[in-house]
């Protein structure tokens, strides 16, 4: 089936000497998988920057159902970074984003509004010139409730506990160990309330965006079958003060 989409590039990696594998989030047909010969000069159609992650495509492939890794007809950016790739922290926040993704979206199959947030997520952060530096928590909160377990934020009152598996506020402390206690359950309860727009008047140290980071990483392990430790954590835990 010929399928013209938009697309976000996740991740990829060579395959012998002349091509790569490119992992893809697509508008029309969900997580695909692509082989693309390696550009091997710039005069080549495909470009290696069109390959980089978190790059907003615009494609148009064969799909078939029964192949595991799709090949592309026709690839041309979409929208172009234009700061992304010259900024140290974007930079290092995009490819924390790129893995996360890899591993959040693993099975995921069409979700036009999800395309649509991450998409205009990547794009917001390419324009703002400065109060990022709580994007990725604000992007990880708000893409749980694409995913189904985005917690009730009527919930929450003060000196409650939050169960990170029934993704719930409460007064009752859990049987179980998988729970934040009252000052994690804050914190939570704070992040639920930052948009892309706002984020920049919550005030938070490094200390409090790292534990952050953790737990939002814990819930996510909890909720998505073999989720791994992300090796992007470690550059990105080391910005800011």
């Amino acid at each position: 089936m010929l399928v013209k989409t938009k697309a976000i590039v996740l991740h990829s990696f060579k395959l012998g000497e002349s091509r790569m594998i490119v992992d893809m989030f697509t508008c029309e047909a969900g997580r695909q998988s692509f082989v693309v010969p390696i550009p091997k000069s710039s005069k080549s159609k495909l470009k290696k920057q069109y390959f980089q992650p978190m790059t907003l495509l615009e494609i148009e492939s064969d799909l078939r159902q029964r192949l595991q890794l799709q090949k592309l007809k026709e690839v041309r950016l979409l929208a172009p970074y234009s700061s992304i790739p010259f900024s140290p922290e974007k930079l290092a926040i995009s490819l924390f984003v790129a893995e996360f993704l890899y591993h959040a979206l693993r099975s995921e199959q069409q979700n036009a509004p999800l395309f649509a947030y991450l998409c205009d997520s990547m794009q917001w952060l390419d324009t703002v010139e400065d109060g990022f530096a709580n994007f990725h928590l604000t992007f990880l909160m708000r893409m749980s409730r694409f995913l189904g377990f985005y917690p009730n934020l009527d919930d929450y009152v003060d000196g409650c506990v939050f169960d990170l598996r029934t993704s719930t506020f409460s007064l009752q402390v859990p049987t179980h160990r998988d729970f934040l206690q009252p000052d994690d359950a804050r914190r939570i309860h704070t992040l639920m309330r930052m948009d892309f727009p706002t984020m920049r008047v919550f005030r938070l140290s490094r200390q409090d965006r790292n534990r952050i980071t953790e737990v939002l990483l814990h819930y996510y392990q909890l909720h998505i079958p073999q989720f791994p430790e992300l090796k992007s954590l470690s550059v990105l835990q080391e910005l800011w003060t």
